[in-house]
């Protein structure tokens, strides 16, 4: 969205990332309670970005978002009672907390500024526009 003048709509950004509009709007609702977005509603509404880049670390998104889960791998608890299930997530438990830690400091240390900057680097690098609704296809 800071790449682009003007409001952004659900439906580009899903196309874009290859999702649904739902997810995007979800997604979107959180940042918005935040106050890191703002939405338009009507003929060419859409999402705006409210807030300066710099002032936004992953850290305050990963927040917004409701604190997800950070890793597709984690403690099972299909079987709370099998011993097994029980002696791996005890072994793995503070090598996950440690990486939660560590990811979630590194998470404070981003900004969004930071990754657009680096984002126009590797555009002008590349050779190629913006084109949101073919960004992920080059």
């Amino acid at each position: 969205m800071a790449e682009v003048d003007g409001p952004v709509t659900s439906d580009v950004m899903a196309r874009t990332m290859q999702t649904n509009p739902v997810v995007i709007r979800r997604i979107m609702s959180g940042l918005r309670d935040q106050g890191f977005v703002r939405s338009e509603k009507g003929h060419g509404g859409g999402w705006t970005i409210a807030r300066d880049l710099s002032g936004i670390t992953l850290l305050d998104v990963y927040r917004a978002l409701g604190e997800p889960e950070p890793f597709a791998m984690g403690h099972r608890t299909e079987a709370p009672g099998c011993a097994v299930e029980q002696a791996v997530n005890a072994a793995l438990a503070s090598a996950f907390k440690d990486a939660e830690a560590l990811l979630l400091a590194r998470f404070k240390k981003v900004t969004l500024a930071q990754l657009s900057a680096d984002f126009h680097a590797r555009l002008i690098a590349s050779g190629t526009s913006i084109d949101l609704e073919n960004m992920h296809d080059t």
